[in-house]
């Protein structure tokens, strides 16, 4: 099996694969033009997020700045909005919902690192598939960690740390994300 496919598999996998470090440069060359383009652009963002993540909507937008890791294992549905500064560590997939809107500075993680340091020193990591709902509002600066499920119609807090399912219909928030009530 190789690196690519251990890692999109969640296994463990070395990340300073000749073919990984590609595909990251190739994401890099892409979130730069995207990162660089002037506002009068919107062809050049458009094919550019398109290049990205070729599984995305058409319709959803990310406002630069923008980093993540690969771009294809990213999904947008439809009308999704993405404010300013967010990053995707995108080593699994991470799907995103119709009409979901993201505040600035979310940092959403599907990267993870072994807990065992033996395992970590050798330099090999891991990932959880991130899966976020239909109309979530996620607030600026809140982190959503590996292998979370947002809910649909939920809402994330402003710099809240989402360390848990959170389900369908809440307003969460705080460190760690806690269901504060029920919409």
């Amino acid at each position: 099996m190789t690196e690519k496919e251990k890692m999109l598999n969640g296994e463990l996998y070395d990340a300073t694969d000749k073919v990984l470090e590609n595909d990251r440069n190739i994401a890099r060359k892409l979130t730069r033009q995207l990162n660089f383009s002037d506002e009068k652009e919107k062809q050049l963002r458009v094919r550019t997020l398109q290049q990205l993540m070729p599984n995305s909507s058409k319709s959803s937008w990310i406002q630069p700045p923008f980093h993540c890791d690969y771009g294809y294992n990213i999904i947008l549905g439809k009308d999704v909005f993405l404010n300013f500064n967010c990053i995707i560590l995108d080593i699994m997939s991470v799907k995103i919902g119709d009409r979901t809107l993201i505040g600035p500075n979310v940092q959403i993680y599907a990267a993870t690192h072994p807990m065992d340091y033996k395992t970590r020193k050798k330099g090999l990591e891991a990932g959880k598939p991130v899966t976020i709902g239909q109309d979530v509002w996620i607030g600026g600066s809140a982190v959503i960690c590996p292998g979370v499920t947002i809910g649909n119609r939920s809402v994330i807090g402003a710099g809240s740390i989402v360390t848990r399912d959170i389900p369908e219909d809440v307003l969460a928030a705080g460190n760690p994300c806690k269901i504060i009530k029920k919409l």
